[in-house]
């Protein structure tokens, strides 16, 4: 990945709206170089996607939490059961299997908190946990999906 790949990336990680003709007058290089170039990343898996970025609390959903999990049980079974059911709830928007003393943490998005206990009772019922608890974001610090480049190769 040479430094016009990255600039290309930093540009549609900022906008992904941008077309190819606007991306290759920031960048400086005509259109057929930079749209071969996205295909490349695309075909290679850098780019997963484009998507539209939304804001939770414009669309009802003013509550952010991090849902800590311990389980007892670390089968196969128990984690395919797990994954299926945090899959199902589409308010869990992030599920990450962690090292340390938690071994799940979910960030759950919902309109207030008797909506994200309803979502934890779905949790719950699905699927036998060990612990559970919550903490919920009062304010938002940062918050991007921009990953730095500078360790890209």
């Amino acid at each position: 990945m040479d430094r016009i790949d990255k600039r290309l990336l930093t540009l549609i990680q900022e906008k992904a709206s941008l077309t190819v003709a606007e991306i290759s007058s920031r960048i400086g290089i005509s259109s057929t170089p930079v749209w071969k170039r996205m295909k490349r990343l695309e075909e290679t898996g850098v780019i997963r996607d484009r998507v539209a970025l939304l804001d939770p609390r414009k669309i009802g959903l003013d509550l952010t939490g991090f849902v800590l999990i311990r389980t007892s049980d670390h089968s196969d079974k128990w984690l395919k059961d797990f994954a299926t059911v945090v899959s199902a709830i589409p308010e869990i928007i992030e599920v990450h299997r962690m090292a340390g003393d938690v071994d799940y943490l979910l960030k759950v998005v919902a309109p207030d908190i008797s909506g994200y206990d309803e979502i934890y009772k779905r949790l719950i019922d699905g699927v036998t946990l060990s612990d559970v608890s919550a903490s919920f974001s009062m304010e938002v610090i940062k918050s991007t999906t921009a990953l730095p480049l500078d360790y890209a190769s």
